[in-house]
């Protein structure tokens, strides 16, 4: 059954402890005071039947509870809850508390799509926090565009798409991949590459653009490929390839539960990943699958991401604290996490903008829209629905955290159809 939840009054955490992360964030979206909801009536903020009240609004969240995906996704939902709560604490949406209904796509795309039919149809949520996989986010949007739904995705993703419905809050393969591709060429001197990854469309479309930029941009070569079954559990078969094959580097891209395994083999086979012989770079581990992989598991690797909860800056101190004061201190917050934690917030800012929960109106309010004050730092809004963020890459270490030992200066300018890699 959908969980359908009231966070006007948040159980089991504290006024304080809700606004702790919130309050800097909302500094950059609000003027003083909280907006009236008498100021903005409902037949002019809603002219097309959405799920909005002279009281509230109700949102939708999708992601995975269940199946392999769970390890990944379940950080995404605790974190769009953090954002609902805090929102409502600090006044909610044009002077509307945020209601929510979550739906579980259960780690299965044909799910995924007939769970956000029924956000959209029968509940009429004027937006919805969701998905993880591109195989997920494929599935469903279709349905999004077919009636005019709005989505924040909060996965890095393989880039080549654009649609006016969707939020893309990750990074696509330009400030990712090819930036991560960049960084250990140019630091490790790496020359030689073996691609791994799941079985489905974002692991082999993103090593397709992998394979491109070593082969037609560095020059370097890849000596091997292999592709495996979400939820597979067995790599000693590649695992002995790799060793056969003496890459300077592994680039992996195996998801959800898989990771466990593969982690934990590779250390068993002898792989020593802090030795950096070879080197280890994925873009699909977060802090989150760390906690099941175990730290002992991947110290040594390097992940290419825009966030790490180990980031030192008064933001994401706040963030995790309110993060941990709302779920239990054990917990963790990795890249995919925080990208979900900005969509609430994204979307309380274009509907204010908008002056309107109307969809077409949030979109065309959206571009520009930016939080000076992101636990990952400065975003904004691109024209074409992509954040401007940074590249990040961190270094494992056995208590589940990463080092950042690179940065960019700047934001990266999204570009989802980069040239020469379509």
């Amino acid at each position: 059954m959908p969980q359908r939840k009231d966070f006007r009054r948040p159980s089991g955490v504290s006024r304080r402890s809700v606004l702790a992360g919130g309050a800097a964030l909302t500094s950059s979206l609000f003027a003083p005071g909280y907006l009236r909801a008498q100021d903005y009536p409902t037949s002019e903020v809603n002219t097309t039947g959405l799920a909005v009240t002279d009281e509230t609004a109700t949102v939708g969240i999708l992601h995975s509870v269940t199946g392999t995906m769970a390890i990944s996704e379940t950080g995404s939902v605790q974190a769009e809850k953090l954002a609902i709560a805090q929102i409502n604490a600090l006044g909610g949406v044009l002077g509307r508390q945020l209601d929510y209904i979550q739906e579980d796509g259960a780690s299965d795309w044909p799910t995924f799509a007939e769970k956000a039919r029924k956000l959209l149809v029968n509940d009429r949520v004027p937006s919805v926090m969701g998905c993880w996989t591109s195989a997920s986010r494929k599935a469903v949007l279709p349905v999004f565009e077919q009636y005019n739904g709005f989505l924040y995705y909060p996965t890095f993703y393989e880039g080549l798409e654009q649609s006016p419905n969707v939020i893309y809050m990750g990074q696509e393969a330009t400030q990712q991949i090819i930036a991560g591709l960049d960084w250990v060429a140019r630091t490790k001197g790496a020359e030689t590459y073996y691609l791994l990854g799941s079985d489905y469309i974002w692991p082999r479309t993103s090593n397709k653009i992998a394979r491109k930029h070593i082969e037609n941009f560095l020059g370097q070569k890849v000596v091997g490929e292999e592709y495996y079954p979400l939820g597979h559990t067995q790599f000693n078969s590649v695992i002995n390839k790799i060793r056969l094959r003496k890459p300077d580097v592994i680039y992996a891209i195996v998801v959800g539960g898989s990771n466990v395994a593969f982690y934990k083999q590779l250390k068993a086979a002898g792989i020593d990943m802090t030795s950096e012989d070879p080197v280890l770079l994925t873009i699909s581990v977060t802090e989150d699958e760390i906690r099941g992989i175990g730290g002992e598991n991947i110290e040594g690797a390097y992940a290419c991401m825009k966030y790490f909860q180990s980031l030192e800056n008064e933001n994401n101190l706040a963030f995790v604290d309110a993060f941990k004061a709302m779920w239990g201190d054990d917990m963790v917050i990795g890249d995919v996490t925080q990208a979900a934690y900005l969509g609430p917030w994204l979307w309380k800012a274009a509907v204010e903008k908008a002056g309107s929960f109307d969809v077409d109106k949030v979109r065309a309010a959206s571009p520009g829209i930016e939080l000076t004050t992101a636990p990952e730092g400065y975003v904004r809004v691109h024209e074409n629905h992509h954040l401007w963020s940074k590249t990040r890459v961190g270094r494992a270490r056995t208590d589940g955290q990463y080092d950042v030992v690179f940065e960019t200066a700047d934001l990266v300018e999204p570009d989802p159809f980069p040239a020469g890699y379509q």
